[in-house]
C-alpha cells in the first residue's frame, strides 16, 4: 500500500465476481493454473537471484533500492532483481503472470487484492515461516488480523509491512482559543464542530468529504460512532443497522451547518488543501496528510488522533484500511532465499526506514520506539491503537470483486444526494446494504 495521502488506498477496478471465478475455473479445468504459477516451486539452496516486484514502483523505488543494497551486504551470495510496477498496474500484472507464467519470487501485495491471488493459488502461506523466524510475535496485531481477514483463511498469505489509519486531525490552537477539550469523544467532536463555526467569517468547525472517497470516510465515521465491530451479521451487512443509520444522520447533518458548502464536491486533495488554509478546525482523513498539515501549521498547532470510540473509555471500532505487505509466490524456485529477503525487509530497522520515508505505520512492533515515531505523535498513537487488543477493527470486504465499484462509483453520487437533502440516510444505507448483500451472496455462491 502506498503511504501517501491517497484516500484509503486506490485500487484498480476488478472484474465482476462471476467473471473472476469463471476465469479461475477455466484455468483449473485446463491445467493452466499450475503451469501459469509454475507449480509448487522449491526451496532452492538459499542463494542465487531473487526477483522482487515492488507494487508501487516509482514512488518507493529509492527506498527499496536502499533496502536491497543493505540486504546484499548481509547476504552477498543472494542478489535481488528489482522490478518496479506502478500501483495502478500491479493487480493486472499479477493476473497476467498467473495465467502465462513469470511471477516473481517476492512481490508487494496489498490486502485490497490479496483474495484474488489466494483464490488463484499463487501465494505461499507464510504462517509457519513467521513462527520460525525473527518476526514471531513482532507484527502489529491489527495488521495481522486484517491480512488474515482479507485472505479469507486462518493462514497468512503476506507478511504485513505497513498500514494506514483513519485520523481525526484538529487545530490545537483553535481549540485552546475557544476553551474546547480535544475531540477524543464524539460529544467533544460535535461540540467543537458547532463552536468553531462562524460562517459569516468563513470559519468552520469541520470539513466533510463529499466527492471521491466519500463513502469510505462516511463508513469510518459511522462505525466509529455506532460501536458496531463487524461488517457482517451472518450474510447480511451491518451498514444499515439502526445504530449506523443514526450515526450517518448526525454526520451528514454537519454539512453546511458546520462545514463549507463546497465540501459536497471535495475529494481528499481539495479537502486537505482547504483545511490547510487555516479556517477549519477539524478534518477526518488518514496519516498520509500529516506532512501537509505540519508544513501548514507546524507540529505545535496540529494534532491527529484515531477515530474516537463510541463511548468514552470503550473500544475503538475503526474500519480497516488496506495493509501493504510482502508475498512469497508459490511458483518460486528459490523460496529459501526469497524468505530471507522478506524477513530482512520486515525487520525493525528496515521496516522503520521504509515507513518513515513513506509516512506509514510500521508493522514491526520493535520500531515503535524509534525517534521518528516518537516525534510523529499521530503515527505512534495509530500504531498503539492498531496493536491494542481492545481495538475492534471492522474488516471491510476487500475480497468482494466488486467492492471498489460498490463503495465508489455506484454510491458516491448517492451520498452527495444525502448531503443535499435529496435522499435520506436510511435510504442510502438500505441501498448500499442491498448491493453489498447481493455481492456477498454471489461471492459465496461462486466460492462454495
Amino acid at each position: 500500500m502506498t503511504m501517501t495521502s491517497a484516500p484509503y488506498g486506490r485500487a484498480r477496478r476488478v472484474p465482476s465476481a462471476a467473471a473472476t471465478v469463471t476465469a479461475i475455473l477455466l484455468l483449473t479445468a485446463t491445467g493452466c493454473g499450475d503451469s501459469g504459477t509454475g507449480g509448487s516451486g522449491s526451496e532452492g539452496e538459499g542463494t542465487g537471484t531473487v526477483v522482487f516486484w515492488d507494487n508501487n514502483g516509482g514512488v518507493r523505488t529509492d527506498n527499496w533500492k536502499k533496502i536491497i543494497t543493505e540486504f546484499e551486504k548481509k547476504y552477498p551470495d543472494i542478489k535481488v532483481k528489482y522490478v518496479g510496477v506502478p500501483i495502478a498496474d500491479v493487480q493486472s500484472k499479477y493476473d497476467t503472470a498467473i495465467q502465462g507464467g513469470g511471477l516473481p519470487d517476492v512481490g508487494g501485495v496489498g490486502t485490497a487484492y490479496l483474495a484474488g491471488l489466494v483464490a488463484q493459488n499463487a501465494l505461499e502461506p507464510v504462517t509457519d515461516r513467521i513462527e520460525k523466524s525473527g518476526l514471531k510475535g513482532k507484527l502489529v496485531t491489527g495488521m495481522v488480523t486484517s491480512v488474515r481477514a482479507a485472505g479469507g483463511s486462518e493462514d497468512l498469505y503476506e507478511v504485513p509491512t505497513s498500514a494506514n489509519m483513519g485520523t481525526l486531525w484538529y487545530r490545537t490552537d483553535l481549540f485552546e482559543e475557544a476553551g474546547l477539550q480535544p475531540p477524543t469523544t464524539w460529544e467533544n467532536f460535535y461540540k467543537a464542530a458547532a463552536t468553531l463555526t462562524d460562517a459569516k467569517r468563513n470559519r468552520f468547525g469541520f470539513t466533510i468529504r463529499g466527492g471521491a472517497g466519500s463513502v469510505a470516510q462516511a463508513l469510518e465515521m459511522m462505525y466509529g460512532q455506532s460501536g458496531i465491530d463487524t461488517f457482517w451479521n451472518g450474510d447480511k451487512t451491518t451498514v444499515n443497522d439502526p445504530k449506523n443509520v443514526k450515526a450517518l444522520e448526525k454526520y451528514v447533518a454537519l454539512y453546511k451547518k458546520a462545514t463549507p458548502a463546497a465540501d459536497v464536491n471535495n475529494d481528499f486533495v481539495k479537502m486537505v488543501a482547504q483545511f490547510d488554509q487555516g479556517q477549519i478546525g477539524m478534518l477526518q482523513h488518514n496519516l498520509g496528510s500529516y506532512v501537509d498539515h505540519v508544513k501548514a501549521f507546524g507540529k505545535s498547532r496540529i494534532e491527529g488522533i484515531p477515530t474516537p470510540p463510541s463511548t468514552p473509555g470503550g473500544p475503538r471500532t475503526p474500519v480497516s484500511n488496506p495493509v501493504d505487505g510482502l508475498g512469497l509466490f508459490k511458483s518460486s524456485k528459490n523460496k529459501a532465499a526469497a524468505w530471507k529477503f522478506i524477513v530482512f525487509a520486515a525487520s525493525a530497522e528496515m521496516n522503520s526506514f521504509s515507513n518513515e520515508a513513506a509516512g506509514g505505520v510500521p508493522a514491526n512492533t520493535d520500531a515503535a520506539d524509534d525517534a521518528w515515531i516518537n516525534s510523529a505523535k499521530p503515527t505512534k498513537t495509530a500504531m498503539e491503537a492498531l496493536n491494542d487488543p481492545a481495538t475492534k477493527i471492522v474488516q471491510l470486504p476487500y475480497y468482494l470483486p466488486d467492492w471498489n465499484t460498490l463503495s465508489k462509483a455506484d454510491t458516491e453520487p448517492m451520498f452527495q444526494k444525502v448531503l443535499l437533502g435529496k435522499m435520506s440516510a436510511q435510504e442510502f444505507a438500505d441501498m448500499l446494504a442491498e448491493k453489498l448483500n447481493t455481492a456477498q451472496a454471489d461471492y459465496k455462491k461462486h466460492n462454495s
